[in-house]
């Protein structure tokens, strides 16, 4: 059974730092992984991808925003830094190889200001 579990989302204040986790199962082959959001009221949106080993981020989190995988044990890792109230949204664990695309379920991280 494919499994895309996220955790570490939460509540903070503005400034602080949240780390998020992706692990999986049963997904093989895998030739990238990163995170999106999706705030009330927008579409999702993506704040990093990782492929081949290279990060592509999102111009609002640059310099914030940290992000570690490892394809073959199935994981990835978003380290969240000086968080702003506007990246207030449901983060979503996005895994892909050459089949399909996979999402989690998604964890709320939320700042206050």
């Amino acid at each position: 059974q494919v499994q895309v579990v996220e955790s570490g989302g939460g509540l903070v204040q503005a400034g602080e730092s949240l780390r998020l986790s992706c692990t999986t199962s049963n997904i093989f082959s895998i030739g990238a992984m990163g995170w999106y959001r999706q705030a009330p009221g927008k579409e999702r949106e993506l704040v990093v991808l990782i492929t081949g080993g290279n990060a592509e981020y999102a111009d609002s989190v640059k310099g914030r925003f940290t992000a570690s995988s490892d394809n073959a044990k199935g994981t990835v890792y978003l380290q969240m830094n000086s968080l702003k109230p506007e990246d207030t949204a449901v983060y979503y664990c996005h895994v892909q190889n050459r089949y399909r695309h996979y999402w989690g379920q998604g964890t709320q991280v939320t700042v206050s200001s």
